[in-house]
Formats: C-alpha cells, structure tokens, sequence
C-alpha cells in the first residue's frame, strides 16, 4: 500500500504571508499530503483559517494543532480540559519530570516533545517510555536541531535520541518525525526526513513510519472523536439513530 507522508510540526510566520505560502506549497511538492502549524498567542483563529486555505489550494490536508508548555500539572490540566475538543491534535512541550510524567499519563495528551537540547532537561526515561504506551501518547522528534547544530552540541543531541527512540521502542511508544522548522531551506522530502533519523537509530520502515502511520493514526483517530457522532470509544451514532 502506498504511503502518504505527513509533517505535523510545520511552523509557518504569518507577519511573513509570501514566506508562509512558499512553505506550504514546497510541502506539496515534497510529497506531503498533510501538515500541521500549531496555534499559538501569535496564531489567531483567522491566522489558522488563512493556512488551512493555503493548504487546501495546495492540495494538502491541513491538521488543527496546538502546543503548550504548561509552568506545573495545574496549568496543564486546565489546558487540556479548555482545548481538547478544540483542535485534532495536542502537543505538551516538557520542560520539566513533572510535566513530562503527567502529560505521557494523561490520555487525552498526543505527542510529548523535548525541545531542550540539553540531555540533562530531556526526560524521556523508562518510566516515561512506560506511562506513554499505557496512554497511548507518542514521542516527536524535531529533525530542525539536528540539521543547525554542529560540534559536541549535536553529539550530544544524537547520543540522547539515540537512547530515547530505543526506549520507545522497546515500549512500544508510537514515534513521530517532524520538521519543526520555519525556514525554507530546511524543509526535507520525506525520505530525507527518514535518512536523517538514521543517524539516531531509526530503521527505514520504523522511520517512514514516523512520518506516514503513526501521525496519520492520530489525526484519525481523533478526527472521530471530534466528530458530532462519537459518543465513546467503540459507540458512535450511525444512520438511523442507532449505535454501534
């Protein structure tokens, strides 16, 4: 079966109109069927309609999405309860264990993601790897900081992910590879995505995975659930007014 490829972290800057049009037309070219811009302060409800009308004359699928990085479990957890049913896709960026441990427990939590580069402020251990695979929760990685770092500092880097992805997967934890960039010029076709993820211990069918599957799982799985139809998991209102 043919794979369709998809870049959840695609970041796209409005003040810049020319710029966020070029880099969504390049996705379509690169063979993306969907993307994702997450929503923001600086992204209003405007903002994001604008990008999904981009997105739509591009021929692509475009993937609400919001990312929060929540100062304690408090915040967090209003968070989730104000914007769950709002968007098809919801990012906890982890700044600390205690975040990181509530939001890989909480199932109403999508991807977890670490943009530290600092090995000491990631924390993505076995006890994370095992509260992501009871809540489903998937484990993104950024391929951007691979791509400006150079020296230690990307050693480092690729040392840490490398451990990461072996904890997913001997969890089972879904993995997901995004761009997380902004600019043109490091914006990759999928296949380079995945060669990249080599260098950190991705396999290609684990790799191509990470951008085809595993994200493609998500945006359906809560497509559905945002649905007027969707009562529960496995109950849904079908033609006719009964459930299944």
């Amino acid at each position: 079966m043919k794979r369709t490829f998809t870049d959840l972290h695609l970041l796209a800057n409005l003040r810049d109109q020319t710029e966020s049009k070029r880099i969504i037309e390049r996705a379509s070219e690169f063979g993306y069927t969907r993307i994702s811009t997450p929503a923001s302060s600086k992204i209003t409800r405007e903002g994001l309609t604008y990008l999904k009308d981009l997105s739509k004359e591009a021929g692509l699928d475009f993937v609400s999405r919001v990312d929060f990085r929540p100062r304690n479990e408090t915040e967090l957890t209003h968070f989730l309860r104000r914007f769950r049913r709002c968007f098809e896709v919801i990012c906890i960026l982890c700044d600390t264990k205690e975040i990181a441990r509530q939001a890989a427990k909480d199932r109403r939590v999508d991807l977890v993601n670490f943009p530290s580069i600092d090995y000491h402020r990631r924390f993505f251990d076995r006890a994370e790897a095992e509260l992501a695979h009871s809540s489903i929760a998937a484990f993104e990685v950024d391929i951007k900081p691979l791509l400006i770092l150079d020296g230690p500092p990307r050693i480092r880097l690729l040392t840490s992910l490398r451990r990461e992805v072996d904890l997913a997967c001997e969890f089972k934890v879904p993995l997901i590879l995004s761009s997380g960039t902004e600019e043109f010029r490091l914006m990759r076709f999928p296949k380079d995505m995945a060669s990249v993820a080599y260098l950190f211990g991705m396999d290609e069918a684990t790799a191509l995975d990470a951008i085809s599957t595993n994200p493609e799982e998500i945006v359906k799985r809560n497509r559905k659930k945002l649905s007027e139809r969707f009562i529960a998991p496995g109950i849904s209102i079908v033609e006719g007014g009964k459930n299944q």
